[in-house]
């Protein structure tokens, strides 16, 4: 089974701060089971378990996890809107996805869910911090032309997108592993292995080279993760 995955990295330095006691809330989303068979897909359910999994370990982070049936439209806008309005501004929030997607919305289990709906409702939390996993089909259509409003738009709200490959890249899992290339390769990362210097603080760019190397090892260099937004290449994404 393909889908479609994306990414870019624009590394643009901020004022983005992490102190010791910051807190990270995570809505960690995926969905195999559509209505229906047609549409059914086989691993994002584990990949939104596994990445839950991750964060339930850390012990400064709180997070959220709907699979399948429980994962409609109104049940994950509730989610991010409920779990990001306790963030505080040095605090980081997460979205994570998996599932089908199409051009300008993820898809829920009931309906699109359109990615101006998903930045509105982080620009409305008060942390600095924000970030989107997305392990789905036309996520990279999310940065939009350059010449439109769209890169703009997330890059007003401090927004960071990392996507699971480039925009005209198809990823293919292998039935054999229990999550798709790109959350295999996040899940290992963010619980140490992209932590080059030890200092148990995984960076943004720490974090994208872990990835993107895992990656396009795996894919046989056919698929490539891209990350992209405003934010410094320091910036924490995980601190154990």
């Amino acid at each position: 089974m393909n889908f479609l995955k994306t990414i870019i990295c624009t590394i643009v330095f901020s004022s983005m701060v992490i102190t010791a006691d910051a807190k990270t809330y995570l809505v960690a989303v995926g969905v195999s089971d559509y209505p229906g068979t047609d549409m059914d897909l086989c691993l994002p359910a584990n990949d939104a378990a596994t990445i839950q999994y991750v964060y339930s370990k850390n012990s400064n982070a709180e997070s959220i996890l709907l699979t399948n049936g429980n994962a409609t439209k109104s049940a994950v806008l509730s989610k991010l809107r409920t779990t990001f309005a306790k963030a505080s501004e040095n605090d980081i929030v997460i979205f994570f996805f998996s599932g089908h997607g199409s051009k300008g919305a993820f898809c829920a289990y009931d309906a699109q869910i359109a990615y101006a709906e998903i930045r509105q409702v982080m620009a409305s939390s008060k942390a600095r911090n924000k970030m989107i996993f997305a392990d789905a089909c036309f996520s990279g259509k999310m940065r939009g032309n350059r010449r439109n409003t769209a890169e703009q738009a997330f890059n007003k709200y401090n927004i960071m997108l990392f996507l699971s490959s480039r925009g005209n890249e198809t990823s293919i899992e292998s039935m054999d592993m229990k999550n798709g290339f790109f959350t295999s390769c996040l899940q290992k990362g963010l619980r140490g292995g992209a932590d080059a210097n030890r200092d148990r603080t995984i960076t943004a760019k720490e974090l994208f080279n872990y990835v993107s190397n895992g990656v396009r090892k795996l894919s046989d260099n056919e698929q490539h993760p891209v990350m992209w937004g405003k934010f410094s290449d320091n910036m924490t994404v995980m601190k154990w």
